[in-house]
This record gives C-alpha cells, structure tokens and sequence, in this order.
C-alpha cells in the first residue's frame, strides 16, 4: 500500500515538472558532457594497455620478478654493516650535509627571485615573465642531470651534489615562494604603506610574517625529500651513502645493502618527525603574535 503524497511534496514535484517542461536544455546535460568522462575512461584504459603492451609486460615476467625478489630480500636477512659501520655513518653524514646545505642555498637564493616572479610585488609584466620562465627552465632539469653536469665542472664529491640540489631546488622554491607571496592578503601590505612605509618594508612586515609558515613548511619537505635525493645523486658520483650503495649493490653483498637502506629509513623518518615539530612550533608561534 503506498503512503499518501504530502502537500508540499506534490507541489515541488509539480513545480519541479513544470521547469523542465519550460526549461528542457537546464534538466539535459549536453551531449559532450555525458560522453566526456566514459571516453576519458576509455582513451586512458587503452593508453595503459598500449604501454604495457609496447614494454612488454607480461604476467609470467611479473611473477618471475616477484620470485627473484623474493630471493634477494630473503638474502638481506638479517642486515649486517660488516665491518664498515663508521664508513657507513660518515658516509650517512655527508649525505645529510650535501641535503642541508643544497636546500638551505636554494631557499635563500629562491627567495629575492620569487618576489620578482610574484605579480602582487613586482607589476612589471615583462619582469614578471621572464622571471617565471627562468624558474620554469631551471626546474624543467631534474636534480640527476644536474648533478651529472656539475659532476663534469667542479669534479666528484659532495660539493657536486650540493649544487645539484642547490639548482633544482631552486627552480621549485622560486615557483612555490612565489604563489604564496601571491595569495597573501593586501590588507597587512597596505597598512605598512599607509603608516609611510617602503615597499620594502611593506613585504617585510606585510606579506612575510603571512607566508612565512608556508616557506618554512615547503623548505623542511624538500629537505627531507632531498636527503633521498642525496642518496641517489652519490650513486652516480656526487658522494654521501649512495656511493656505498650502489658499490655494495654491485658485489651483491646483500645484508649491507639492508642495512644502507634501514639507515636512510630511519634517517627519513627522523627527520619528518622534527619537522613536524618545527612547522607545528612556527605556526603556534605566528597565531599567538598574530
């Protein structure tokens, strides 16, 4: 048995009916619309299939591969430094250093370059422009290919791999600082300037306390990220653990190779935790002065 229609149930229905008939194009999607999203499905379904095709995937290749892996892991068991723990620490160290100092410069460097690219505080168009396009080129290179140029100017060792961390991250910070200098607000710039203020100070006072948290936070990530990257630039020649890793890679020595990656985990994971409680410690520091 159904259950009587409401009043004012029946007359939003009757309402509702009478719209559709005035408006019929408002209640249908156009026909672009509704194919959009099953063809995207589609075009990338086969785009996925092609690749794996053309690469040649296969079900008996993957689960070879995962036997094999299987092997190696079982041989990393139990990890072992053997009788270069120091070698290994000092190596971890420098590769600590190459991270640090690499983020370190490219934020400072970033920061003047990201005003220039930021249209709230230069309004040249030109300036602006070319400045935004100089990131881009520099950012368009990845930090391994930097660090293989560098390798070929000032020679192998760390001081490679810190300009190679140096310049990519550079590219990025220009980029980031940017748009959040862009998204602060203009009130805090405007009262410096209204009090007789430069536009110096204006920034100074009015749009770095706002976005300071932001660069913070972005800096500490690409440190820790590039702590990883430091990592993988050593294999190739620009010092730190990476050289270690891939030598110990080499001669299969498999327990070592597990303890290089428990150090690196480990050194990851530390330094995520402290800058958690730095960025949590900058942002309560900002709302209490705030």
């Amino acid at each position: 048995m159904n259950s009587p229609v409401s009043p004012l149930r029946a007359r939003a229905d009757a309402d509702r009916a009478n719209l559709k008939r005035r408006y019929p194009a408002s209640f249908r999607a156009p026909l672009l619309a509704r194919l959009l999203p099953p063809v995207t499905v589609a075009l990338a379904t086969a785009l996925a299939v092609y690749a794996l095709w053309r690469f040649g995937f296969s079900p008996e290749k993957f689960i070879d591969g995962l036997g094999k892996l299987g092997i190696v892991v079982g041989l990393m068991i139990p990890p072992s430094p053997g009788n270069q723990l120091w070698n290994y620490v000092g190596a971890l160290g420098e590769t600590l250093s190459i991270a640090f100092l690499g983020t370190l410069g490219a934020a400072i460097l970033a920061l003047p370059v990201s005003m220039l690219a930021a249209k709230n505080v230069v309004a040249n168009r030109i300036i602006h422009i070319a400045s935004r396009r100089f990131l881009d080129t520099i950012r368009g290179v990845d930090t391994l290919i930097w660090a293989l140029i560098w390798i070929n100017v000032v020679g192998l060792g760390p001081f490679a791999g810190i300009l190679a961390i140096l310049t990519s991250d550079f590219g990025t910070f220009g980029k980031l600082f940017s748009e959040a200098i862009e998204a602060a607000d203009k009130k805090p710039v405007d009262g410096v300037l209204s009090a007789g203020g430069s536009d110096l100070q204006g920034f100074r006072f009015g749009v770095l306390p706002q976005v300071l948290p932001v660069l913070l936070s972005q800096v500490l990530y690409y440190f820790e990220s590039n702590t990883r990257s430091a990592t993988i630039i050593g294999i190739v020649g620009a010092g730190g653990i990476g050289l270690y890793l891939a030598n110990e890679i080499a001669q299969a020595e498999w327990p070592q190779v597990a303890f290089l990656i428990l150090m690196i985990l480990v050194t990851v994971s530390t330094i995520d935790w402290l800058s958690g409680k730095i960025r949590f410690a900058v942002i309560g520091t900002q709302g209490r002065t705030a």
